[in-house]
């Protein structure tokens, strides 16, 4: 059948027009183009959400035929043309993914979490297929086998161990069904982890503790103004009269954390805080739309499908095969090393705790949200510290003050406020990181406050990695916190816990500023899970030191320095609180493991499993692991599942590693300082990191620093 002019005219118009659009599109796409921009930073004020899915889509089709052009490479395999051009594949996939990932966690929208739960299973499935490959396996494995004959360096032969060794762990080696169904499994553990993430978001913000000033006693008048802010912006985003009045003359506080824990501590209404905190707990155990229990037995189900497939018993056999711990029997041997005397420390404060109760007249046993009530009158008492009387000394711009210190007296670093960059929100700060000789390091960005948009927690990640490989490519690193912004005048006071939060992110940043590699996958804090710690847990001990905190912690309202006493006091009250704070973390600890130790796929009862997890350790009924199942988001969906540990393992190592500038005479020490950047912090994951820690340190770590640091090799007075 004919088609006449009109309709043949009509088509060609409209091709032209549907032409004419998507060039357009892609002209007016800002990841299509170098960016122009100082430094190099994305421009976020062009980048729209709908920039993101066919900048996603390009990129994959751009990746596609990169991998296709190193399989049709008819020369002999060489480093040169299949693992130099593996590492430089895939740009433009992964500089869309910087962004959309960093923005999906710090500044989400419901469009974001649409485009997340679409993209992410097909990242999976597009990454899947490439390391499913025989094709391009084979040549990377050829390489491999004639490693010896290829007279590499020895950071191209880690980039080519490292290539093998995750073509390996991700399906390589398996045969016909296998490759579909790990590939299948691979998708729905996608799915469901971003699914995890973004119920674990709803169900935080959908819990509102709204009080008259009647049920405010006890709470400090920063903790209050904030809760009043809190309301006004509820308010402001009501779309409703009703909605509006709800909040007038009210009090707001949430299960965030920085909101949660101030009342929990002051409050003297013990009704309340058992409220506000059973909702931070039962977070994604609700039986609700956000409910996350058949969600983890599915993940964690699926996790011993793919753990047996590639040849492991379970999921943490897997993760742990190329981890620093190796194997589950060395990650419980630490564990139960130090839960006995975390455990009886924390027995001790509970009867310390008590006694106030009983002292105060009244007849109650201490519950889980008593803790943080009575243990910061029992610092009082023991100490005459109180923790508001600490926070006027630390604004957030006095602790940045602190992190930025510590970096020059450590390495010569400077840092200068850049105020013409914009970034994806207001409340992101940005500053040029300079090298002692006054040249470029890096790009370092602090986004601290609380918003619903942004994930609870602390993070650091990058918008650009470093790398040397096609000239000097130099970080775009930032941190992300969860602090109280600014309330009635006055600027946002940090407690002690979260000025050490600041420090251990910087810590990853300066992992991430201060490397210095030639391939982008081997760089920074592209190390082992179990290591990646170390460098931000170290740079906490600082935070504490007198040295530093004269130099930084100053009144907000008279800029007076800290006093000695104040200083004596907290220094003497540093181990304080220990056998809470460990236990609840290796409660945590356990739990990640033992889901994770799980030999059979059969699906669980999510809250059973806890249970007996939990009892098995014998935790007791006055603390909580600091996360349950439901909300563990550590070990769910942001990539330490069975890695949990880390932070403890790392501890040994940031233990030992200061002991070594303490006992130097000068935690300022240039020596090891230079040892620790050229050794730990420049070398990323070039070389293995054992070997890494024993060229700055010396010798071997011993556990003992972590006993003595956190008073476990003693009862408290």
């Amino acid at each position: 059948m004919g088609t006449n002019k009109f309709v043949k005219t009509l088509i060609i118009l409209c091709s032209v027009l549907v032409f004419a659009c998507s060039e357009r599109e892609e002209m007016n796409n800002p990841f299509y183009t170098s960016y122009q921009t100082d430094f190099e930073v994305p421009p976020f004020n062009d980048i729209q959400d709908e920039h993101f899915l066919p900048a996603f889509e390009k990129g994959m089709g751009e990746h596609n035929l990169e991998i296709q052009s190193i399989i049709e490479n008819s020369e002999e395999p060489s480093f040169e043309n299949v693992i130099l051009a593996l590492e430089r594949s895939g740009d433009l996939l992964n500089k869309v993914s910087s962004v959309f990932f960093n923005l999906s966690g710090s500044n989400t929208n419901e469009n974001l979490q649409e485009i997340e739960r679409e993209i992410s299973p097909r990242l999976s499935q597009h990454f899947d297929a490439i390391s499913l490959n025989p094709k391009i396996f084979q040549k990377v494995k050829e390489l491999w086998d004639n490693v010896d004959k290829l007279n590499l360096n020895y950071e191209q032969k880690k980039l080519l161990e490292e290539n093998y060794k995750r073509f390996v762990r991700n399906g390589s080696l398996l045969k016909g069904e296998d490759k579909k169904k790990y590939a299948d499994i691979n998708q729905q553990i996608s799915k469901m982890s971003v699914q995890f993430a973004q119920n674990l978001l709803a169900e935080t913000n959908s819990f509102e503790l709204i009080l008259d000033q009647s049920d405010l006693t006890g709470l400090p008048e920063d903790i209050i103004d904030l809760a009043g802010q809190e309301a006004l912006r509820k308010a402001e985003e009501s779309d409703n009269e009703q909605d509006k009045n709800k909040y007038e003359g009210k009090y707001v506080f949430t299960p965030h954390r920085s909101s949660m824990y101030p009342f929990l501590t002051y409050s003297t209404r013990r009704d309340l805080r058992e409220k506000l905190y059973n909702a931070y707990v039962m977070r994604g155990d609700n039986d609700n739309q956000n409910d996350n229990k058949k969600i983890v037995s599915k993940i964690a189900s699926l996790r011993v499908e793919k753990a047996n497939l590639l040849g492991f018993k379970s999921h943490a056999h897997y993760s742990l095969d190329d981890k620093m711990a190796k194997t589950p029997e060395a990650v419980y041997e630490l564990l139960n090393q130090l839960w006995t005397p975390a455990l009886a420390r924390a027995k001790t404060e509970l009867i310390e705790m008590q006694n106030i109760v009983e002292k105060e007249g009244h007849n109650f046993e201490i519950a889980s949200w008593d803790w943080w009530h009575y243990s910061e009158k029992v610092r009082k008492e023991k100490y005459d510290l109180d923790e508001e009387e600490i926070k006027a000394y630390f604004s957030l711009d006095n602790a940045i003050q602190g992190i930025f210190t510590t970096a020059n007296k450590l390495f010569g670093l400077t840092f200068h406020k850049i105020d013409n960059i914009d970034l994806y929100h207001p409340d992101a700060k940005v500053w040029e990181v300079r090298d002692k000789d006054g040249s470029h390091i890096g790009i370092y960005i602090g986004d601290y406050y609380t918003r619903p948009s942004k994930r609870g927690g602390a993070w650091m990640s990058t918008f650009k990695d470093q790398s040397n490989l096609d000239g000097r490519e130099r970080p775009i690193v930032v941190n992300v916190c969860n602090f109280p912004p600014p309330s009635s005048g006055k600027p946002s006071l940090l407690s002690f816990e979260q000025v050490t939060t600041l420090f251990h992110e910087f810590g990853h940043g300066l992992h991430g500023l201060l490397t210095d590699v030639t391939f982008e996958s081997l760089s920074g804090t592209s190390v082992t899970r179990d290591f990646v710690e170390f460098p931000s847990q170290v740079l906490e001990h600082w935070a504490s030191e007198p040295e530093l905190l004269k130099v930084y912690a100053k009144h907000y309202q008279t800029g007076k320095t800290i006093p000695e006493e104040l200083i004596v006091k907290m220094v003497e009250s540093g181990k304080f609180n220990q056998g809470f704070a460990n236990t609840e973390y290796l409660a945590a600890s356990f739990l990640d493991m033992d889901w994770h130790t799980l030999e059979t796929n059969e699906i669980q009862d999510t809250v059973s499993f806890e249970k007996l997890s939990l009892e098995n350790i014998g935790l007791i009924d006055e603390i909580v692991s600091r996360y349950r199942t439901t909300y563990f988001q550590h070990i769910f969906s942001s990539g330490y599942s069975a890695g949990y540990y880390s932070y403890i393992w790392a501890a040994v190592l940031d233990s030992d590693a200061f002991a070594a500038f303490e006992n130097s005479g000068d935690i300022f020490d240039a020596k090891l300082a230079q040892n620790y950047r050229d050794f730990v912090l420049e070398k990323g994951g070039t070389e293995e990191p054992m070997v890494l820690y024993e060229k700055f340190r010396g010798q071997m770590p011993t556990i003992d620093a972590l006993l003595e640091d956190r008073g476990l090799n003693t009862q408290p007075n």
